[in-house]
Parts: structure tokens; C-alpha cells; sequence
């Protein structure tokens, strides 16, 4: 695209304002306007034909596919003229909402081969960020036309939760747990999975002796198990229209995709798999069941693509295909949110169905602001109403979360702030109990 400057446009009016003064003084010089116009004129086709043309410029970008929401991170626009270089030029991209460029403009100055520029990227919202689109503008030898490129790249940045922060947590988690670092005997003699005959001991259970293997090595011989491992762990991530609501400010989903992903790189560590479910109105994203740590990178790139949502949550549809995918039984951690014990029926419904073949973990987020409100002391009328709405409101949230337990759901109902540690804590007593 080629267009005049503001200095085309000032020479040419100041010229024709001379011009009129001139025709207006001495009527036969009327002329001069005329000719000053197409002077300029033929300037600007001779400033738009020098220099170099829009075909021969070339844009690199060099961008990072994936962004922390708690960082930043630099990308690179590489300019290239093959004739003519200009003194300077303009770079601009082109992104959505969810990425903020520091600066928004870039001022460079071309030289034969490539010119490199800057920029700093930083994370609105979690999501698919994407740089659609470099421009460079620049100007000619005469400086009265302007010479612009617009080049797509389409190229996807993931915002995804604060990856470093997850797994310094985890560590922590584990240190405090004792499960990090110690040998793989240490787990032995609390779970079903058959590791080794060893001669009874004083402390040793004498229902662990094998009495076919005593007589054949003619001593008191016993089984010793470890805990299992290789359980699927399967985190369901309700994005509904409620759990996109804010909480301490910060989204509900994104509160909970953190103590999933917290969970899920616990879990490869302890040798379990673990897959990640979003559904909104209908499922949006089904990982699978993964093993290996190495999984937990592409659990964390796949689960940054679950979007916020306006839709209603249907719980029939998503758990019912997740119950048909799993081919055995699993640990579901559902993430979710409900307004009342009338609208949590059909979900309860669907939880109880769920229920009869794998082991479910229920995860709530605990409103503290609506806490502080019932237990306000009230002063006015409003303080009154404000505080008997929020107490109904809790006691419905109660009256769910005892329906689950009866169940056969496991509840976790903690503060939004500490959510990730009574979630591994959980997990990790599940384990020791043998119910997975």
C-alpha cells in the first residue's frame, strides 16, 4: 500500500493557498496554482516509484510458543530490504486481548541485510494469544509518500498458569509429605501389589505368610506388597458460565486448571497417569490418560486452550462420554461450581452414576467474601438481608456437599488460596488408604 505523507499533503495546500493569493493579486498568474499541484503530483509518483517497494521487503518473527501468566517474554522481528533501505521505519503487530506488547511500536533503522527489533510480550488472560499480523511502514527518498506492508503469520502464543509456581509448590508438598527423595522400599506393606517374599519378622503381619512357599524353603516365608501405581487420575474442569466468575480476583477456572495441573504433576511423579477433561456445554478438551513427567508439558500446552465461557454447565454429556472413555476404574476429580442444591441436582445425579465404577474426588472452592458476609455483625436492614441471603446460600452449598459424601464422594471444600495443598494432601491420603 502506497500513500501520501502530512508533508505531501502541507506543500500541496500551502502551495494552493499561495496559489489562490497569486490568481486572486494578478489574475493572469491563475496558472501557478495549477502548475504548483501537478508539480507536487509528480513528485509523489517519482517518491513512490524510488526507494524500495512493498515486494521487496522481507518480515521474520521469532516469538515463543508458549507464555507463563506470571512472566513476560521477548520476541524478534527481523526487517530485511533487498534494494534501497530507507533511513527509518515502522514496525507495528498485530495481536488479540489477551497479549500486551512493550513498546506497541517499533522505530528502526534498516541497513543492508536484516535489521532486528525487540519487544517485550506480557499476558493479559490465560488462552491461545496470537501475534495475526506485522506491519512495516516507511518512506520514500522525498519523504511524501508512505510505503506499507501488512504480513499474516497466524502465529499462536499459549498462556498458560505459572508453570515454575506449580511445581516449586509440588516440591514443597513433597518435602513436607516425605515422599520426595526416599527409596522405593519405604512404600511397601500398605498396598495389593504383590512385591517380594521376605522371612517373617517380629512386626511382620502373620496374614501375610505364605504357607506354600514356607514348606518348599522350609521357614516362615510372607508376602510383602508396595502401594500400587499406574492409576489413572483423570481431572474434570467444569468452564462453565459459573466457574468463570471471579474469586478473590482471579477466575474460578483458573483457580481450579492450578490445583489440576498441581495435581496432575504430582501424580506422574508418583508413577500414575493423569489426563485433563474440560466441557462447558458440551466437552471442549479430552487429554487422555498420560504417564511419564514428561506428559505433564503437554497436559499444561493442551489444558491452555480451555477458553472462559458463557454456556451452562451440561453434566450429563460430559461425564456420561467420559464414564464410556474410561476402561478402568479411575480416580475423576471433578472441578466444579453450583449455585444451590436445585440446580446441583442433575449434577449429583450424574456424579452418583459415576460413582458406582470409578473413585470420585469433589472439589470445591470455598467463597470466603460470602463467609465474611453471613458473619457479619448486622447493623442496618440491608446488612440483615445481605447476611440471612449468604447463610441460605451456604447451608444449600452444605446440604450438597453432605449428599456427595453419602455417596461415596470424596469432598474437598478448602479456601481458594490453599486449594492445591488439600488437594495433594487428598490425593495423597487416598493412596495410602488403598482406594485407588
Amino acid at each position: 500500500m502506497i500513500y501520501p505523507t502530512r508533508r505531501a499533503i502541507a506543500v500541496m495546500a500551502a502551495g494552493g493557498f499561495l496559489g489562490l493569493i497569486v490568481g486572486v493579486v494578478a489574475p493572469t498568474l491563475w496558472m501557478v496554482a495549477a502548475s504548483w499541484v501537478a508539480v507536487i503530483l509528480g513528485l509523489t509518483l517519482v517518491d513512490a516509484v524510488l526507494g524500495a517497494a512493498p515486494r521487496d521487503v522481507d518480515l521474520a518473527l521469532a516469538a515463543p510458543s508458549t507464555i507463563g501468566m506470571a512472566g513476560d517474554a521477548e520476541l524478534t522481528v527481523g526487517v530485511s530490504f533487498r534494494r534501497s533501505p530507507p533511513l527509518s521505519a515502522h514496525l507495528a503487530l498485530e495481536t488479540n486481548e489477551r497479549l500486551s506488547l512493550d513498546p506497541e511500536r517499533l522505530h528502526l533503522r534498516p541497513s543492508r541485510g536484516e535489521t532486528k527489533a525487540h519487544a517485550r510480550m506480557t499476558p493479559l488472560r490465560r488462552g491461545n494469544a496470537e501475534i495475526s499480523a506485522l506491519w512495516v511502514r516507511w518512506t520514500g527518498p522525498l519523504g511524501l509518500t508512505w510505503k506499507q506492508l501488512r504480513q499474516r503469520t497466524a502465529r499462536e502464543v499459549a498462556v498458560i498458569p505459572d508453570i515454575q509456581a506449580i511445581k516449586d509448590e509440588a516440591i514443597r508438598l513433597f518435602s513436607r509429605e516425605a515422599l520426595f527423595g526416599l527409596k522405593a522400599q519405604l512404600d511397601t506393606g500398605e498396598g495389593a501389589d504383590f512385591h517380594t517374599l521376605r522371612e517373617i519378622a517380629g512386626a511382620m503381619d502373620t496374614r501375610a505368610i505364605d504357607w506354600k512357599q514356607s514348606a518348599r524353603h522350609r521357614k516362615l516365608l510372607g508376602k510383602e506388597f508396595r502401594i500400587e501405581r499406574n492409576h489413572p487420575v483423570v481431572l474434570a474442569l467444569d468452564t462453565g458460565r459459573q466457574m468463570c466468575e471471579p474469586l478473590m480476583g482471579l477466575p474460578r477456572v483458573d483457580r481450579a486448571l492450578n490445583a489440576a495441573l498441581l495435581l496432575a504433576y504430582v501424580s506422574l511423579r508418583m508413577g500414575d497417569r493423569a489426563g485433563i477433561l474440560g466441557f462447558d456445554a458440551r466437552p471442549r478438551l479430552f487429554t487422555g490418560v498420560l504417564s511419564g513427567v514428561q506428559a505433564f508439558d503437554r497436559l499444561r500446552r493442551l489444558s491452555s486452550g480451555l477458553d472462559y465461557t458463557t454456556e451452562e454447565t451440561n453434566y450429563t454429556l460430559a461425564l456420561t462420554q467420559l464414564g464410556a472413555a474410561l476402561q478402568r476404574r479411575s480416580l475423576v476429580v471433578v472441578f466444579t461450581e453450583f449455585a444451590d442444591s436445585t440446580t446441583a441436582e442433575l449434577m449429583i445425579e450424574n456424579i452418583a452414576r459415576l460413582i458406582r465404577r470409578h473413585l470420585v474426588l469433589f472439589v470445591v472452592l470455598r467463597d470466603e467474601a460470602l463467609e465474611a458476609v453471613a458473619r457479619r455483625e448486622p447493623i442496618t436492614a440491608d446488612d440483615v438481608s445481605r447476611a440471612v441471603t449468604a447463610a441460605a446460600l451456604l447451608r444449600s452449598r452444605g446440604i450438597v456437599i453432605e449428599r456427595l459424601r453419602r455417596l461415596g464422594a470424596h469432598v474437598v471444600d478448602a479456601p481458594a488460596g490453599r486449594i492445591g495443598a488439600a488437594l495433594i494432601s487428598a490425593y495423597l491420603d487416598l493412596k495410602r488408604r488403598d482406594l485407588m
